[in-house]
């Protein structure tokens, strides 16, 4: 009986001492593209410390979401060296992308929209536009939103509707 367990304890240390090197890659893998994830994100902060406000905010988004994907995949890359088949993993993020997509398109259409609108600036906070039957002074652009001060009411305008309709910006423009 104890023939067999220190057999197995052979053969269990040599496994472990064969696999070390493929854990240790692995792990040197993740903690590598971890650490370019930090390094974009910090490149994306300081980027948009120099811009302006509303420049700044779709810059540490992006900043945000290209961490999240270099982390993913180097997650990915490193369970690849370990030997773990991750072509069922790349189609399933695949699927729940595309789901997730369809399911949010028109909150990701806003968002979009709302980067685009931040970044361009075909109207900015303080003009007074006309979009979509609605008609007001801009008091705030949000990435899902534009508000306008209509005097009597108060609209929130999707960015989405913003961005592929005309506006009708007053001459009266503010520039920062």
């Amino acid at each position: 009986m104890s023939k067999g367990i220190s057999e197995l304890l052979v053969h269990t240390g040599e496994e472990v001492f064969a696999f070390s090197p493929k854990l240790l890659v692995s792990i040197g893998i993740f903690l590598a593209f971890y650490l370019i994830g930090l390094i974009i994100k910090k490149i994306t902060t300081k980027l948009a410390t120099k811009a302006d406000r509303d420049k700044s905010k779709v810059i540490r988004l992006i900043g945000s979401a290209l961490k999240i994907v270099v982390i993913i995949v180097g997650l990915i890359t490193a369970l690849g060296t370990l030997g773990v088949d991750v072509t069922a993993m790349v189609a399933g993020l695949g699927l729940t992308g595309f789901a997730l997509g369809f399911a949010l398109k028109d909150a990701l259409s806003n968002l979009l929209a709302g980067m685009l609108i931040l970044f361009y600036h075909p109207f900015r906070c303080g003009d007074r536009i006309k979009v979509a039957g609605c008609e007001g002074v801009v008091t705030n652009i949000n990435l899902r939103y534009t508000e306008l001060d209509g005097g009597d009411a108060e609209f929130l305008i999707p960015n989405s509707i913003c961005f592929t309709n005309w506006v009708a910006v007053s001459k009266g423009r503010n520039e920062e």
